[in-house]
């Protein structure tokens, strides 16, 4: 799951939101989603993406109006969806920077194959690296494991770093005590993620008794949550 691609979901319509962000992830990609072109900005300020499904007719700042803008400092791929099928507009979203473009209604299995496509002719070197996560007054760089606060660097122990890498590659989203474990190459013990946790909240949270940034989720185990 670490090697799958990140994809970012923004739609205003939230029932759409939610089955694309469910049958992503089920064809094996991460999903995260925004609500809007604002809400978009904010998630890529933290995390970084493979691919951009973004719908066009959203309040505010449109799809087009945000790929416009994004493809002047960023390279990520972008798919627009959009209700409106006529070829003008199809031509629209191209020259504001779109890879690809689906009208809806579409198929859910059209969308995939769209996506795989684009990935596909994506360059390497234009895809994220690991980059940098931020949560708070925190950002964690991934290659290098590094955390910081401000500017000032927080020291991590090994198991510290492997565990809050593991988190912060998916950042946003409920890991499992024994996935956390396998990603982290921690002790199998659960015990000892639990620990590694506490640890952890110790250095980022302003109370590890009320947690803000690395909250536990009740039946499932823990999520780094970003800004």
């Amino acid at each position: 799951m670490e090697d799958a691609a990140h994809i970012l979901v923004v739609d205003d319509d939230t029932r759409l939101r939610k089955l694309l962000q469910r049958y992503l992830t089920e064809q094996g990609f991460r999903v995260t989603t925004g609500e809007d072109a604002a809400d978009a900005r904010a998630k890529m300020q933290s995390l970084a993406f493979d691919l951009l499904v973004v719908d066009i007719m959203m309040p505010g700042e449109d799809g087009l109006a945000l790929t416009k803008s994004l493809r002047e400092t960023n390279g990520v791929p972008i798919l627009l969806l959009t209700a409106m099928s006529e070829t003008a507009d199809r031509i629209r979203g191209l020259e504001c920077g779109a890879d690809d473009y689906l009208s809806k209604p579409f198929e859910p299995r059209e969308l995939v194959l769209r996506i795989n496509a684009i990935l596909r002719r994506a360059p390497q070197e234009a895809r994220p690296a690991e980059g940098e996560v931020r949560f708070g007054d925190f950002s964690f760089d991934l290659g290098r494991e590094e955390l910081q606060r401000k500017g000032d660097f927080i020291r991590l122990t090994t198991a510290e770093a492997a565990l809050l890498k593991a988190l912060a590659r998916r950042a946003g989203t409920a890991i499992s005590r024994q996935e956390l474990s396998l990603n982290s190459g921690l002790s199998d013990n659960m015990r000892s993620i639990d620990v590694q946790v506490a640890r952890l909240r110790r250095k980022i949270e302003a109370d590890p008794r009320f947690p803000r940034h690395l909250q536990t989720v009740r039946g499932t185990g823990y999520v780094l949550m970003t800004d």
